[in-house]
């Protein structure tokens, strides 16, 4: 449990200690004109408040592999936690955030086109094929995921299709209609929900004093898989992944001020 603790102190102070430092080295200017105000069109970009738009980005972010990922990663004992919290702050965090501020100060461009600006035409097209077929995948896991979770849940009352087809459906409509009309609605509920379920989570494991290892190096898992690499590949964005970067710029349409 002492080591559980620590380690949210460690990315509790992590954030205000490595991250601070990260932003002052990119320099934010809060006098910047955003491009959610620039290129204000009420649809991709729409200001938007501030709260809402941390709790999107938190939802983006903390979707089905960085909850899933460190469950499955904690079949390895506590030396999960190191990738973790050594991982979130000085990759994964930093990662997120600068891919979104970089995004901020190219017009809310997505990772092709900064990838055409910086690395030229040819890797924006390389970029544009990766990206494709990464949201491809994600988005599969996305659907069946929740779908069969839904499924479970219900005891397959409902259909596994139908559970399928109406997440189809709202992923389409919160793609097609304005940000501000279901994204920016929704999602900072569901937000709200996830940081709510993990307090909570947290809270209670600490008052029932729950067996949790302490720091080893062992490696637990049941089927003795390897640590390295398959730990890293395990836990995956649930410490770094480059997935974010095509999450973030969608912030970075909505932001208020940098």
């Amino acid at each position: 449990m002492i080591t559980f603790i620590v380690c949210i102190i460690v990315l509790i102070l992590g954030y205000f200690t490595y991250g601070k430092y990260i932003d002052h080295m990119f320099g934010p200017k809060y006098d910047r004109p955003t491009p959610a105000h620039d290129q204000r069109d009420n649809v991709d970009y729409v200001p938007m408040k501030t709260s809402s738009n941390s709790l999107i980005q938190l939802l983006n972010i903390a979707g089905v592999g960085p909850i899933f990922g460190p469950i499955m990663g904690a079949l390895y004992g506590p030396v999960a936690f190191i990738w973790i919290v050594v991982g979130c702050i000085f990759a994964g965090a930093v990662h997120d955030y600068l891919t979104g501020m970089i995004s901020i100060r190219n017009r809310g461009a997505h990772l092709p086109q900064l990838a055409g600006k910086f690395l030229g035409q040819a890797m924006k097209h390389v970029v544009n094929v990766f990206t494709l077929l990464l949201l491809l995948l994600t988005g599969t896991v996305f659907v069946t995921s929740p779908a069969l979770l839904l499924h479970n849940l219900m005891d397959g009352r409902i259909a596994l299709g139908f559970i399928i087809f109406v997440i189809f459906v709202y992923y389409i409509l919160s793609t097609v209609l304005p940000i501000d009309k279901i994204i920016g609605r929704i999602y900072p509920v569901f937000g709200a929900l996830l940081v709510i379920s993990a307090v909570g989570v947290g809270f209670r494991l600490i008052q029932t004093g729950s067996p949790i290892p302490e720091l080893t190096l062992q490696n637990m898992h049941p089927d003795h898989a390897p640590i390295f690499p398959l730990l890293f590949f395990t836990i995956t964005c649930g410490a770094l992944s480059g997935f974010h970067a095509t999450q973030s710029p969608i912030i970075s349409r909505t932001t208020n001020k940098e």
